[in-house]
């Protein structure tokens, strides 16, 4: 880890400027207004006053300083002290050349303008992280197969098939796993006055499958063997976190009565199928599907690549953060989770019951998160990668857009109309970042699922480790919390005991 290194002074603000560790990535910045700058600054503003001030019994411009000084003095004072403070943070920030991160967080009311002598302040800022990166040459990688084979295809071209299909009656047969039943369903909901109906509901029949409304994990052994006509009865409890209200956490009866049985007839390989995708036969559709699945397979094959990078460069970077910027990480993250859960169904009561453990984990992604966007900050730095341009941004838009079914231009207003287009440059800025260190790593080519399994093993391994670690940090903090409590309660008493 690179040694915290002096702040440097400059010889101008030097004899007025002290600069202190506080804490992790913290500094105090002391600083002593001499009086000298004090009144040059005082009589500059009344110089300026004079000129424009209406002051009774005296032309513009004549009136005597110290009826300007009685008649102003409590706002220029407060105007003078604010531009001190202002100039005065700034020049010591970046005199100092310290790195920091937001603003300085200066209590301009505990402040006041002396009459007399220097004005002395003091203001804490967080500053980035200092630390050595690791070596990023010939960093160990290994890189999956990522071949199609015919089987891959053969079974894409039946999904094809499959979703192009058609349902037909299946007159004589019995009730069979991926049928499509339609029956008559009826509701006995606990609690409920009245039974509900619902008529010629379509049922996929399969596993954790729905009847209507409502949700049946063990549908397909109620139904499987069943002939048309035939009534089938099951009992289900609702989940808690069902994201219907009406049912959620009740106990209902569901009878059906089968009327149709429906079997799915996939679509022939014919002319207007191969039209569809817009190939003239089975070849060039094939070859259309393995040309797809070698790019699907090569974008996974880099992604798990780039997971590898990640993880090697934040096992072998150790530094601290700045305790602000990971809580207001931490709050989003946990805000983001919250409202997931309660659009998901979740009752508040029980993501309350959760609270401690979302807030652990919402620790530990910010963490992980803040810790990666510094690490890769200084990576960009070290490889002199540039900042994305207008045109590479565009590109990733319209790969993200084209991806999720959209449409580039719309989806680049929406992400700078709330914030997030500068996220997107960082983004493109990294992945030439892990592209650079790839062309130099050390490759070697392994089986298909095993770069996967091993970059899973170590993300759980670091996942476990950094739990422990922001267990203890809370822990730690608590402590601290409890201890200002208690010098907060004490200091108290001691006043009260003052006062009588």
């Amino acid at each position: 880890m690179a040694e915290d290194k002096e702040s440097a002074v400059s010889e101008e603000i030097k004899d007025i400027v002290t600069i202190e560790e506080s804490g992790p990535c913290k500094k105090k910045v002391s600083v002593e207004i001499p009086a000298e700058k004090i009144k040059k600054a005082l009589d500059e503003r009344y110089g300026e006053l004079r000129k424009d001030a209406v002051v009774p019994g005296f032309r513009k411009g004549r009136a005597p300083m110290r009826l300007l000084e009685k008649r102003f003095g409590k706002e220029v004072s407060e105007q003078i002290k604010l531009k001190l403070l202002a100039d005065a943070s700034e020049a010591a920030v970046k005199d100092s050349e310290l790195d920091i991160l937001g603003e300085p967080d200066i209590d301009h009311e505990q402040i006041e303008l002396p009459e007399e002598g220097p004005m002395k302040f003091e203001f804490e800022v967080e500053v980035r992280p200092q630390f050595d990166l690791p070596e990023l040459e010939g960093i160990a990688v290994q890189k999956q197969a990522s071949e199609v084979t015919d089987e891959q295809i053969d079974e894409e071209i039946e999904t094809l098939r499959k979703r192009a299909g058609i349902w037909v009656p299946k007159e004589d047969g019995k009730v069979e796993v991926d049928d499509q039943v339609v029956a008559d369903v009826v509701l006995k909901v606990e609690d409920a006055a009245e039974a509900e109906r619902h008529d010629n509901v379509e049922i996929m029949v399969r596993k954790n499958s729905f009847v209507g409304p409502v949700p049946v994990e063990t549908l397909d052994e109620v139904l499987v063997g069943a002939a048309g006509g035939e009534k089938k009865e099951v009992s289900v409890n609702v989940a808690e976190s069902f994201f219907n209200e009406q049912y959620r956490g009740k106990k209902i009866d569901v009878e059906i009565e089968i009327k149709e049985i429906k079997k799915l007839e996939p679509a022939e390989l014919n002319a207007g199928f191969f039209e569809r995708f817009g190939v003239e036969n089975a070849d060039e559709l094939r070859e259309r599907i393995a040309e797809y699945g070698r790019a699907q397979a090569e974008r996974n094959v880099r992604a798990n690549m780039a997971d590898q990078v990640y993880r090697y460069l934040l096992d072998k970077t150790e530094f601290e953060l700045p305790g602000a910027i990971v809580a207001d990480q931490s709050m989003r993250i946990l805000q983001r989770e919250y409202s997931n859960l309660l659009i998901r169904g979740t009752k508040r009561e029980q993501i309350d019951e959760r609270m401690e453990e979302l807030r652990a984990s919402s620790a530990q992604r910010a963490e992980e998160q803040l810790r990666l966007f510094f690490i890769m900050s200084k990576v960009a730095e070290k490889l002199e990668v540039p900042e994305a341009s207008e045109e590479e941004v565009n590109g990733y838009i319209a790969r993200v857009a084209a991806s999720r079914g959209r449409r580039p231009e719309k989806m680049r207003q929406e992400l700078a109309r709330d914030g997030s287009l500068e996220q997107f440059k960082l983004q493109v800025r990294e992945q030439k970042c892990i592209e650079k260190i790839l062309e130099s790593a050390n490759i070697t080519e392994v089986k298909a699922g095993k770069a996967a399994k091993e970059t899973k093993k170590a993300d759980k391994k670091a996942a476990k480790k950094e739990s422990k670690k922001v267990a203890k940090k809370t822990a730690k903090k608590a402590a601290e919390a409890q201890g200002k409590k208690k010098v907060t309660r004490e200091s108290t008493t001691k006043k009260r005991t003052k006062k009588t």
